[in-house]
C-alpha cells in the first residue's frame, strides 16, 4: 500500500484467497484492505497513539440517515455524553480533497453535529472546529486534545 502522510504506525494483516484484510482495532475485525480503508486505518491509529482519544469512543463505518438517504460516516469520536467530538471523512489517496468532499462531511454533520471536523486522503489533512452560532468553520493546524464533557 501506498505510503501515507502520517507516522509508521504496525498493522496486522491476513491474506484470504488472495485479498488483504487489515485488523482494525475499533470493530475488532479484519477488514479488506482497500485504499480507503488504509487511509481509515491510519486515522484510528493517530486518533489513539498521537491523540490519545480513548478507544471506547471511537466509532467506524456506521450508517446515518440524511435526508431519507441512508449514508455511512468513517470515524466518530463521541463524548462521554453521546455528543459527537469529532467528524472524519477519509478518501482514497487518489481522490484530491475538493469542495465536494467538504460538502459531503457539511451534509452529514448537519445530522450529527460535530465540534470539529477532520478531511483527509491520507496524503493531506484538513482538520476544523465548528462555529455553531456564527454558523462557520475555523481550520486548525491540528486537532485538539480530547476534553471529554459530561
Amino acid at each position: 500500500m501506498q505510503q501515507l502522510n502520517f507516522k509508521d504506525y504496525t498493522f496486522r494483516f491476513k491474506n484470504t484467497d488472495n485479498k488483504i484484510s487489515v485488523f482494525d482495532e475499533i470493530r475488532r475485525k479484519f477488514i479488506i484492505l482497500t485504499p480507503e480503508e488504509w487511509v481509515r486505518q491510519h486515522v484510528v491509529r493517530y486518533l489513539l497513539e498521537e491523540k490519545q482519544y480513548p478507544k471506547s469512543y471511537i466509532n467506524v463505518e456506521k450508517i446515518i440517515k440524511i435526508n431519507g438517504l441512508t449514508k455511512r460516516y468513517d470515524i466518530v469520536v463521541f463524548q462521554p455524553d453521546g455528543s459527537i467530538f469529532l467528524l472524519v471523512e477519509c478518501k482514497a489517496p487518489a481522490i484530491t480533497i475538493s469542495q465536494n468532499t467538504f460538502d459531503q462531511i457539511a451534509r452529514y454533520n448537519m445530522t450529527l453535529n460535530a465540534g470539529h471536523l477532520m478531511v483527509t486522503n491520507g496524503l493531506n489533512h484538513y482538520f476544523c472546529q465548528m462555529d455553531y452560532e456564527q454558523e462557520k468553520y475555523f481550520f486548525l493546524q491540528d486537532l485538539p486534545d480530547f476534553i471529554p464533557t459530561l
